[in-house]
């Protein structure tokens, strides 16, 4: 026995030092696949060049989707109702459409009416929602998914808290034989006391003798049950700025509103009531000079004085008796008032005369002035049935927004005309235009006040020469002033109630600016509220969506000075005339307050003796759906005679002027300063202007303009804009066929509209852009009009593609312009995104029509045909310019599906070189290949051919033009190509014979070329190529659901090549590869990624395999004497079977495997871009309710099985989760575990030594380079950041639990040993990553692995700079660009102002933090699981291999770390019960030779059954039993065992302050307890051994408790620890461990001096021991060596031959008593008195 052991002991020193461990190591490194992945031979193709997938339609072909078993036919294919077409009905907001009823309608109108009326056409793909682009996985979801988790119970969680949670409540404490209830220092705990006590529960089948294979299974079907079905929806959200596929829906085009706020006019009361009065409220921007609003008109009078008018008043329709408004303002600021006037009947006296009595009188002198009040009663009760049509100005007042927006919500205020000035407004009003962001001013907000009551009561007299707006402004300034001159004013006393506040969401009983109910209308007979039409400040740019149109006359001045007679009291009268004859004036004008809804006539108030009047008038008017030449106003101006004078007419006529409304076709408005004609007008005025001087007729003032009055036009019908009138025009024009036409002063016959039309398209871009983002819709449709369907004149096709889309690029440009600051994260426009996804459709195809309108009879001309294409093709039909599909009116079975066929089979291998040139000048793309035969049956082009060739061939200006918008003409291009299948019903057609080849040839090259663009600009506009890139991707993603998928799939290697080619000579290739990588992932975010990656069809190995495909080129696999299997390596490895199968799996995994490369430029962001893509997509995977199932998912993560290899072979530079000092008191890492006790003695061994020391079967193959420190120089390249190694390690356990488990088993088979000890090393790794922290770390928030060091700033820059606009933001980020192409990435996104991990901010709240602690203790658990299903794996692999005792023993390192980390009881309960399994099944491996593993074992299962919770007790128990049973059962003796959980429990009550020996005294009761029951061994000694052991056991805890007692008193404390350790004398090994502890304590009391003194006591017991066993020269010759540190050291001599028997199995067995252990033992003794030094103690 003495040699064997000297044999052991010689054959580790053979492993000596850690310099030849890191030879071995760097050795084992250079043969990994890792160092030479780019050009690795045994792969095939190179990595970096992408091979040629498989021929995707081919292979569908030859395996019909119906070969696959049930739930696995889905993947096969995309589902045959991918594609969709869905009508949506336009939301119309109010209950009547309010178009023009059907009458004669000019085309203009009638194309506005079918534009506002038709629904939203959507090609709609079924399964979209489920890509990772439009369902994100966000934080917010996956607390979603995360609800319903079972809270798991960790020992650490029921340490923190006495009263552990109901798992325990058969706790000892409350058992009345708890040791608590004995006192502690009498030697009273005896092993009576152990057999008092109350044993856990037994397992129930612990004791029979099963067989291993029945265990396994049992223990397999127990780990399966309850657990997440998804593992990432445990893990933090894919991180969001890395989310470059992220895309949302367009909003439907909606009206555009600001901030609503909604006025209500409660009372209305004055000091007197003699008349009736009545208001009119507006809202005005002084800074802008403008009124922002209509005018709202209120009635408050009581039902008396309303009878006064009874003579005039027709019955007011309810639409007039409107008390409240909702006022719509889009740029809030401080400068808004809410302006009321108020008018009252007009009677003789001016205004200072009219005002007097309510300024004088008061209520309270009512009686006083009975006869007063009386007669003016009597006077006002004469003019109000006299003159009651007629109004005269009376006074006004205005309320500062700004003051009751800040202060609202104090009731029932009372306040001056003024409001409460504020200086603070003052202050900030000063601010230029510049400062104004798009949403106004960000100090003043209308939407989220408190409502208010405001009582107004002060009014202001109106003056007669000062009723203009411009005055209006000056008093509006003036009242802001602190000294305003209007304070001085004597006021009108009055009392006006009105109250503000924010509009509802959905107002009931609203009426739109029309009239028209808006949706909710509840009863047509309550009192409506009335919407406002506001006038913007600014422009506004948004797409009209419903018909308007509406036109306001403001008459301003009227100067009659110099005109004759008696003309003193003047009013307008406004007429809408649809001819001369005065029975033709139509009722258009809205009636005011208490009248009726529309009105044929109107009148300005009148200015009492006054020539020159000013107006301050709003006539509002619904213009006619179609205004002819005929339509014009009629002003008539009458002197009203206010004192009734017998044969004096009430109003006489004294002028007369009109504006015609029509001039060459398009409305007129403006400000006009017009003549008035003193003489009835002549017969057809109305075709004229009064500017022109008609012979016979008097003017006043000669002929001058001497009335001023202004026109505005709010309609949706009318663009009032010259360019583009004259473009619908001209296009209406062309539509109805209407020649000669008059175009201003020209007449246009057909031979000169062509040239006319090309000059009206090219000045589109001239056209102003808040009109031409009004009228987009139009414009747009107009131009695909015009690129579809060719007009025809004069018999030939005229055709206008290239100006039309050169038109278009412009336009986009324009309006994406407009509306830079409402970009989406992207960069695209929502309204150009919206109008493609809603309004665009194919002209002419309805639908519910298979096809569109029956062809036009063209007159056919002479036909030229470009080179290229054989002549046979032109024979059916003669071929335009354009490359028109004829397919849509053709057919099936005619000539044209011949056509398409031969040219769908013109070749599918399209690699040829088009990239290059081939659409250039001269290229076999260029455009004289069509040179133009202008003719055929139809001239019907197809939108997206023709698209795509004017791309091909467009200029460099309109090439610029569109590339900067290129998503737009991609989305254009990809609706047009739905359509054309969905409405040609082509989607049963092949997916090869869909398009022509011609147009897949210009796809192609317009692929090359806008993928060169990428290219070239990415150094000079990385803004661009970064949009551009994005583009790309997602338009050949969106073909992959359109066309013929292997082509696309050519296209996509293609752009590889081009950015390869260009990565040679780049001079920062992280910028480049950052691109491809967006690419590649918005590629993969397709809904059917999986179906894409072809994941049913079997994988064909390499045709001619070298022997092995896998990394191990020339050795065989571990466990089988034949070479592997090809076809399983070729799955788990990036071979070139797997990326021509899996096509886009193999590109993404290509990707990561190449970020991951050492010699990676700008490596930590291509990590965390490449690791997050993956992350991002199986996070997809897990919520994607099409993979549900077990079967399917499995056959999902087969499409990740090389990631598995790519982890393993990346180890050395993954974050290593278990370094740091948290993690030091582990008592054994795996492969290169450190000495026993060195994290309880807290000194750090040099890893090298700590590694050798280790000295495990495995070693070669281990975790070397993981541990850093000299050895760290083995690793090359960028280390991965904790996060990024996380992530991957995560995606790891995602394969491994969703993998088939009968295909990981092949593959472990097959692998080679150092290539298994990498993997186990990997899930080393696992377990150590996500080991669970416990609640407490979660409140001290800086724990190691959730903190995101790199992304620290950036996220802190982005909390800052969320709040910027986006042009400011996109500026920035294209400034400061780092080298690498923006570093940290930050993207900006409106709704991604918070940090995204939730860990990262400090301010949670308990509930959170509870929640956190739930999802990670979840985490942990599952991950540890997933862990432990793979070592099973492994386990059943090695059964029958040669080296299955070092594997074993890795694996058993791993169970063992496991079970030492911070486990939950659930885990902890599949862990032992795997762990029992292991020992029943190799004993050998704990039982023979090393003893290292036995210690472990033993201190992990003693401290489980010193456990809180009683399950883990409970196994933990039984494993400890199981493993003194089969001890005994091999020699008749434990001694091994007894010896091992000896000195694991001294460890382990010496050094753990959470200890709780009760807890153990119970589960020591449960160990007899099994030996009693145990029927098998009764007749042996083995219960009596287990019942001396137990006592001895429960001595050395009664020792300990006294320790315990004197925790607080140190001295005591260490005295207590030497007197027990002097007590082992006889024991080297317990003696050697409670020396460690004294050092331990020393350290932790800074006594270093001492703790080192201990470790030389510990050097010098072991060197003793040597001394005795080996007779090496150089080694110490005992203790006396050691005499000249410390003369006490000669206490260790006294293990002498008698006392130590080196034959007792188990004695001076551990790691210590070993040369190497001795050095690590002296290392500690040097560190600790260094640390002395440092310290500067003198020892």
């Amino acid at each position: 026995m003495a040699a064997a052991e000297r044999r052991a002991f010689a054959h580790k020193i053979n492993r000596t030092v850690a310099a030849e461990v890191r030879k071995q190591v760097s050795r084992e490194r250079s043969g990994s696949p890792h160092s030479s992945r780019r050009s690795s031979s045994s792969l095939g193709v190179p990595l970096t060049e992408v091979i040629e997938p498989l021929d995707f339609e081919d292979v569908l072909l030859s395996r019909p989707p119906d070969a696959e078993p049930g739930p696995l036919r889905d993947l096969a294919e995309f589902p045959a109702d991918d594609l969709e077409l869905l009508l949506q009905p336009r939301e119309c907001r109010t209950t009547e459409p309010g178009i023009p009823e059907d009458g004669k309608l000019d085309a203009q109108v009638r194309a506005a009416v079918e534009m506002y009326t038709e629904d939203w056409i959507i090609a709609h793909r079924r399964y979209q929602h489920l890509s990772a682009a439009y369902s994100p996985i966000t934080t917010e979801t996956q607390r979603e998914r995360q609800k319903g988790l079972t809270r798991q119970v960790f020992e650490q969680d029921a340490s923190g808290d006495e009263r552990s949670g109901p798992e325990d409540s058969d706790d000892p404490r409350h058992s009345s034989g708890s040791p608590d209830d004995t006192p502690r220092s009498s030697g009273a705990s005896s092993i009576f006391d152990l057999r008092n006590l109350a044993a856990d529960s037994l397992l129930p089948s612990l004791l029979e003798r099963t067989a291993p294979e029945d265990v396994d299974r049992r223990n397999e079907a127990s780990r399966r049950q309850n657990r997440p079905r998804a593992l990432l929806a445990l893990y933090p959200a894919p991180d969001e700025d890395e989310a470059v596929e992220r895309c949302s829906r367009p909003e439907p085009p909606r009206e555009h509103f600001g901030q609503r706020i909604l006025v209500k006019c409660l009372s209305l009361k004055f000091e007197i009531e003699i008349e009736p009065i009545f208001g009119i409220l507006a809202l005005y921007d002084v800074r802008e000079k403008k009124k922002i609003s209509e005018n709202f008109y209120f009635d408050l009078n009581s039902d008396s004085m309303k009878g006064l008018l009874r003579a005039h008043g027709t019955h007011p329709a309810i639409s007039t008796l409107a008390r409240s408004a909702i006022f719509s303002v889009t740029y809030p600021s401080p400068d808004i008032f809410l302006v009321i006037k108020l008018e009252k009947v007009l009677q003789q006296g001016d205004i200072s005369e009219c005002c007097e009595p309510y300024m004088v009188m008061k209520e309270v002198d009512a009686a006083k002035n009975k006869e007063k009040l009386e007669k003016l009663r009597l006077a006002a009760e004469q003019f109000c049935t006299r003159l009651g049509r007629y109004r005269m100005p009376f006074a006004w007042t205005a309320v500062h927004l700004a003051n009751i927006v800040s202060s609202a919500g104090q009731p029932d205020r009372d306040s001056d005309s003024e409001g409460e000035r504020r200086p603070a407004w003052t202050d900030r009003r000063r601010r230029g235009p510049q400062d104004r962001t798009s949403s106004g001013d960000d100090t003043c907000s209308f939407s989220g006040f408190r409502p208010a009551t405001l009582t107004v009561t002060n009014f202001f007299k109106q003056e007669a020469e000062r009723l203009s707006d411009e005055d209006l402004f000056k008093f509006l300034a003036d009242m802001r002033r602190p000294s305003s001159l209007l304070r001085r004013l004597r006021p009108v006393t009055a009392q006006l109630k009105i109250d503000i506040s924010p509009a509802p969401e959905n107002p009931h009983f609203c009426l739109s600016p029309e009239l028209l109910h808006v949706k909710p209308y509840p009863d047509p007979r309550g009192r409506p509220t009335k919407e406002i039409l506001e006038f913007p400040a600014r422009e506004v740019y948004a797409p009209h969506t419903s018909y308007r149109n509406l036109l306001y006359v403001y008459p301003h001045c009227l100067n009659f000075s110099s005109r004759q007679g008696s003309v003193r009291n003047l009013t307008v009268r406004v007429q809408y005339m649809a001819g001369e004859d005065p029975s033709q004036a139509l009722p258009v004008i809205f009636g005011k307050s208490s009248c009726s809804e529309f009105t044929r006539e109107a009148f300005t108030p009148v200015v009492y003796h006054s020539k020159s009047p000013e107006f301050y008038e709003e006539f509002k008017l619904r213009l006619p759906a179609c205004v002819t030449e005929n339509h014009h106003l009629l002003f008539t101006f009458y002197h009203v005679s206010c004192q009734p004078r017998p044969g004096t007419a009430l109003e006489t006529p004294v002028g007369f002027t009109w504006i015609p409304l029509l001039q060459h076709g398009r409305l007129r408005t403006g400000p006009f300063c017009l003549p008035v004609s003193v003489d009835q007008l002549p017969p057809s005025y109305s075709v004229l202007t009064p500017d022109v001087a008609l012979p016979g007729m008097r003017w006043v003032d000669g002929h001058k303009g001497v009335f001023s009055v202004e026109l505005t036009a709010v309609s949706s019908v009318h663009p009032q804009d010259p360019h583009l009138d004259k473009f619908f025009t001209l296009v209406h024009v062309l539509e109805e066929g209407a020649f000669p036409f008059r175009l201003k002063d020209t007449v246009l016959s057909e031979s000169t509209v062509e040239q006319e039309l090309r000059a009206s398209l090219a000045a589109l871009r001239l056209a102003s852009p808040e009109p031409l983002v009004a009228f987009s819709h139009h414009v747009l449709d107009k131009l695909v009009r015009l690129v579809v369907r060719p007009p025809i004149i004069g018999g030939q096709i005229v055709n206008l593609g290239r100006g039309a889309f050169e038109a278009m690029a412009h336009v986009v440009s324009l309006v994406h312009r407009s509306l830079e600051a409402a970009q989406d994260a992207r960069g695209h426009c929502p309204l150009l995104a919206a109008y493609v996804q809603y309004a665009f459709r194919l002209p002419g195809t309805e639908p519910s029509l298979p096809s569109g309108a029956p062809p036009v009879a063209v007159q056919p001309a002479t036909l030229a045909r470009g080179p290229g294409r054989p002549a046979s093709l032109y024979l059916a039909r003669s071929k335009s310019i354009s490359s028109s599909n004829p397919d849509l009116a053709v057919a099936p079975g005619s000539v044209d599906d011949e056509v398409s066929r031969i040219l769908a089979s013109k070749g599918i291998d399209r690699s040829h070189s088009w990239v290059n040139s081939a659409y250039a000048p001269g290229g076999s793309k260029a455009v004289l290949r069509r040179a133009p035969p202008y003719c055929g049956a139809d001239p019907r082009q197809l939108l997206h051919e023709e698209l795509a060739l004017q791309w091909v061939v467009s200029g460099s200006t309109v090439r610029e033009a569109v590339l900067q918008h290129a998503w737009f003409f991609f989305q254009l291009m990809v609706k047009s190509m739905a359509l054309h299948l969905l409405l040609g019903q082509r989607l049963d057609t092949p997916r090869k014979l869909r398009f022509p080849g011609r147009f897949l040839d210009d796809i192609a090259a317009l692929v090359g070329s806008v993928g060169l663009e990428v290219i070239t600009r990415v150094y000079k506009d990385a803004e661009l190529a970064e949009r551009l890139n994005a583009s790309l991707a997602f338009f050949l993603s969106d073909l992959l659901s359109l066309v013929d998928r292997g082509f696309i799939f050519s296209l996509v290697r293609a752009h590889y090549k081009q950015v390869a080619t260009r990565l040679q000579s780049a001079p920062n290739p992280a910028l480049l590869l950052t691109l491809r990588m967006d690419f590649t992932r918005i590629l993969c975010s397709h809904e059917h990624y999986v179906t894409l990656n072809l994941p049913c069809c079997p994988l064909s190995p390499p045709a001619s395999p070298s022997p092995s495909v896998s990394s191990t080129t020339s050795q065989s696999s571990t466990f089988s004497s034949q070479a592997p299997d090809p076809k399983v390596t070729s799955m788990f490895e990036l071979s070139g079977p797997f990326r021509q199968q899996h096509f886009l799996a193999g590109l993404l995994l290509t990707e990561l495997a190449l970020a991951l490369e050492p010699e990676a430029e700008g490596a930590s962001l291509l990590h965390k871009k490449a690791i997050s893509a993956v992350h991002s997509l199986l996070c997809g995977h897990d919520a994607d309710p099409r993979y549900a199932e077990a079967a399917v998912k499995a056959r999902v993560a087969e499409l990740y099985l090389p990631l598995l290899s790519l982890s393993r072979d990346t180890l050395p530079r993954l974050h290593d989760f278990a370094e740091g000092p948290g993690q030091r008191s582990r008592l054994a890492s795996m492969l290169d575990s450190d000495t026993e006790g060195e994290g309880d003695i807290g000194g750090t061994i040099n890893p090298s030594v700590a590694m050798a020391i280790a000295g495990g079967p495995l070693a070669p193959g281990s975790r070397a380079s993981i541990s850093q420190g000299p050895v760290a120089a083995s690793r090359s390249g960028c280390p991965l950041s904790a996060e990024s190694s996380r992530t991957l390690l995560v995606c790891v356990l995602w394969v491994l639990k969703n993998a088939e488990p009968a295909l990981l088993q092949r593959w472990a088979a097959d692998l080679a040993l150092p290539q298994l000890g990498r993997l186990l090393d990997l899930l080393y790794l696992c377990l150590a990553a996500f080991e669970y922290k416990g609640k407490k770390a979660f409140e001290r928030i800086n724990s190691l692995t959730f903190k995101k060091s790199l992304d620290m700033k950036a996220r802190l820059e982005e909390a800052i700079l969320g709040t910027i606009g986006a042009r400011q933001e996109m500026v920035r980020r294209s400034r400061e660009r780092s080298p690498f192409g923006n570093q940290e990435n930050v993207r900006w996104r409106k709704s991604v102002t918070h940090w995204r991990q939730t860990s990262d901010r400090v301010d949670k709240t308990k509930d959170e933090m509870e929640h956190e602690a739930l999802v990670d203790g979840n985490l942990a658990t599952e991950a540890s699981l997933v862990v432990l299903d793979t070592l099973e794996i492994i386990v059943q692999t090695v059964m029958l291999s040669e080296a299955r005792e070092s594997i074993l023993g890795a694996v058993l390192k791993v169970v063992l770390y496991s079970l030492g980390s911070a486990q939950s009881a659930l885990f902890l309960q599949h862990g032992l019960a795997t762990q029992r399994a292991l020992v029943s099944k190799f004993p050998e491996l704990l039982f023979e030779e090393d003893t290292e593993l036995c210690a472990d074992l033993c201190l992990r299962l003693l401290r489980h059954c010193g456990s809180r919770v009683s399950t883990i007790r409970t196994h933990a128990s039984a494993s400890l039993y199981l493993l003194m049973r089969q001890n005994f059962e091999i020699g008749n003796n434990f001694a091994r065992v007894k010896m091992q959980v000896t000195m694991s429990l001294s460890s382990l009550v010496g050094t753990t302050q959470s200890f709780s020996e009760e807890h153990l005294r119970r589960s020591l009761k449960t160990i007899l307890t099994y030996a009693e029951e145990d029927v098998g061994l009764r007749d042996s000694t083995f219960a009596e051994q287990v019942q001396d052991l137990m006592f001895n056991l429960h001595m050395i805890l009664t020792d300990t408790v006294k320790m315990k007692e004197h925790q607080e008193d140190p001295e005591m404390l260490i005295d207590l620890m030497y007197r027990i350790a002097r007590g082992y004398q006889g024991s080297p090994d317990l003696r050697l461990t409670w020396l460690q502890n004294m050092a331990g304590k020393h350290a932790e009391l800074g006594n270093h001096a001492e703790a080192a003194q201990c470790m030389v006591h510990a050097a010098a017991l072991v060197a003793e021991y040597l001394a005795l066993l080996e007779d090496s020269r150089y080694l110490p010759v005992g203790c006396v060596s050691f005499q000249n540190i410390s003369s006490n050291v000669l206490e260790e001599s006294a293990i002498s031959d008698d006392i130590l028997s080196p034959d007792e199995e188990g004695f001076c067995s551990g790691k210590h008593f070993t040369e190497l252990g001795l050095v690590g033992l002296l290392e500690q003794a040097a560190a600790y008195f260094t640390m002395l030094v440092c310290l500067n103690q003198d020892p």
